[in-house]
């Protein structure tokens, strides 16, 4: 169990929480919710000692280890990659290298086999003999390959020292588990390794995440942070929605009420409180007035962006015809043969754990980059807006500011028609003035989408959208994307979006070649062409196992 007893953190006069009171008990899993800035990430390296509050504190169940995901990507990068996993229990890390090095003593002593033998025994109690069969088990769930399993760290790209870190936090089985944001950079097959080992991990978990569907799938409590204090529901985010919005609106019809009692008792005050003879009920209805105190009802700090995108011009039947494109890069066949014809009915998830391919794909059907083999045609009718998954080159060192720079893509260059898509994108005010080159990275995201929808296209190419969003613009993102009566082209790691938005499905599997099915996300996870996948999968990892 982990609790915080009366946890303040203030900076400066402003408060982030105030007299914060949460317990976390074991066998549940709790979901960290909140606006972007309400705190949440501050409030997870409070429970884990890396931030101390201004006032209150963290009490911890004697005994028991806490475990959480480290976010410095290049703190282990001079280790293996299985030590990296094993130092997530830091104890028996130290026991292992401690027995390594008495061992390789040349002058081994009476006293070394005794201090030998203790930690033996301890090494043992704490199943430290199958340490590296169970690291190799998280990693390779992850989708990190065992011939990675004794690179350096340094040698790893980014997403996948991202899934050792993450293995590394689950290594072990420990107590009190603290998880920051743990679906990022990970793909759709590595997000549902994690929901399955956190729906049978039977400690405390508790997770901040901007996934809805990871948060409904793993969650059985949802903690939402509002104003400084943190409310306690039980039940998934769906839960926590619905009890949120009913809750308020029991409150409204509440305040209703008592509003219409105490236009009646005013009222009756004002007709009688001059006749004698109901002076007594005015004077009773006058103390019963003073009791009735409304429900004070706060605006969440929720805001939600509106985007709606809406083409310029109807699209006809043909859109986009892709024949035999195949590229490869730094040596390796990213794409291979790729052939597929798009319809004006469209909108296609592309999936799987190959992201080199899903991007070098939309990079070539954007017109930036060239295939090695193949040709693509878009259709005449068609205009495309393209969402990158890497857009450093669009905002490092661009001093414009963010409407000067929108009002480019614009054909009606009015301010204050470029201003109200800003608006939308909650960049209201002086904040249409900001410099493109100081963004944050939802900020720059919310500017990209802010394009999309003035250029008015007919075709949209997304490569992960929903990265550095915040819950409430990744709902609204998903609303616009189902709305769209355009053809869409995307890779999103969010579950939810993939499955109310997609029609078909095309998967690239690690080879370059890809699975395309006209279906739902979820009834393709079903389908005969996953449970192949899976099999050919086992097969090889039984393969590397008995080698």
């Amino acid at each position: 169990m982990i609790s915080a007893n009366n946890i303040s953190l203030r900076f400066g006069k402003k408060a982030l929480f105030e007299d914060v009171n949460i317990k976390f008990t074991e066998g549940n899993c709790y979901g960290i919710i909140g606006a972007n800035g309400a705190g949440k990430s501050t409030f997870l390296r409070i429970l884990s000692g890396q931030l101390e509050p201004t006032s209150g504190e963290i009490v911890i169940t004697p005994g028991q280890r806490l475990s959480f995901l480290q976010q410095d990507h290049f703190k282990y990068d001079e280790f293996p990659v299985l030590d990296t996993v094993i130092m997530g229990n830091q104890r028996l890390y130290d026991i292992m290298k401690e027995k390594d090095a008495i061992y390789a003593k040349e002058d081994f002593t009476d006293e070394d086999g005794i201090r030998a033998s203790e930690l033996e025994a301890e090494f043992a109690e704490m199943d430290g003999w199958n340490a590296e069969s169970d690291a190799a088990m998280l990693l390779n769930g992850l989708g990190i390959p065992t011939d990675l399993h004794y690179s350096a760290m340094k040698d790893l790209e980014g997403n996948e020292k991202v899934k050792v870190l993450l293995a590394q936090a689950l290594f072990g089985n420990p107590d009190i588990l603290l998880l920051d944001e743990p679906t990022n950079h990970l793909d759709l097959d590595a997000i549902g390794w994690l929901e399955e080992f956190l729906i049978n991990f039977d400690n405390t978990v508790i997770v901040v995440s901007h996934d809805r569907y990871f948060l409904n799938k793993v969650c059985t409590h949802t903690a939402d942070i509002d104003y400084a204090k943190i409310q306690l529901y039980a039940g998934n985010y769906d839960f926590w929605y619905e009890s949120s919005q009913l809750m308020l609106k029991q409150m409204k019809e509440a305040n209703k009420k008592k509003e219409e009692k105490i236009k009646e008792l005013q009222e009756f005050i004002s007709r009688f409180s001059a006749n004698a003879s109901k002076s007594k009920q005015a004077t009773s209805r006058k103390k019963a007035l003073e009791k009735i105190e409304l429900d004070e009802i706060k605006p969440s700090s929720r805001k939600y962006p509106y985007i709606d995108f809406r083409p310029s011009r109807e699209i006809g039947n043909e859109v986009l015809t892709v024949e035999g494109i195949s590229k490869t890069i730094d040596g390796v066949k990213v794409l291979d043969n790729v052939s597929f014809i798009v319809g004006h009915d469209d909108k296609i998830a592309f999936v799987g754990g190959n992201t080199i391919a899903k991007t070098t794909l939309f990079q070539i059907l954007a017109g930036e980059m060239e295939p090695d083999e193949g040709s693509y045609k878009w259709g005449v009718t068609t205009s495309t807006s393209y969402f990158p998954k890497d857009n450093t080159k669009i905002f490092d060192g661009n001093d414009l500011q963010i409407a000067d720079w929108l009002t480019q893509f614009s054909e009606i260059k009015d301010a204050t028609y470029v201003r109200g898509f800003l608006g939308r994108m909650l960049f209201a005010g002086d904040d249409g003035v900001k410099r493109m080159k100081v963004l944050s990275g939802g900020e720059k995201v919310r500017v990209l989408l802010s394009r999309m929808m003035i250029e008015a296209s007919n075709v949209l190419i997304l490569d992960e959208p929903t990265d550095h969003l915040d819950m409430e613009s990744i709902t609204a993102l998903n609303n616009g994307m189902i709305k769209f009566p355009g053809v869409l082209l995307f890779a999103s790691r969010d579950h939810q979006v993939v499955q109310t938005t997609a029609n078909r499905i095309i998967e690239f599997l690690p080879d370059g070649t890809f699975v395309d099915k006209v279906t739902t996300y979820d009834e393709y996870l079903e389908s005969d062409e996953m449970a192949r996948k899976r099999s050919v999968y086992t097969k090889s990892e039984d393969d590397e196992n008995d080698n």
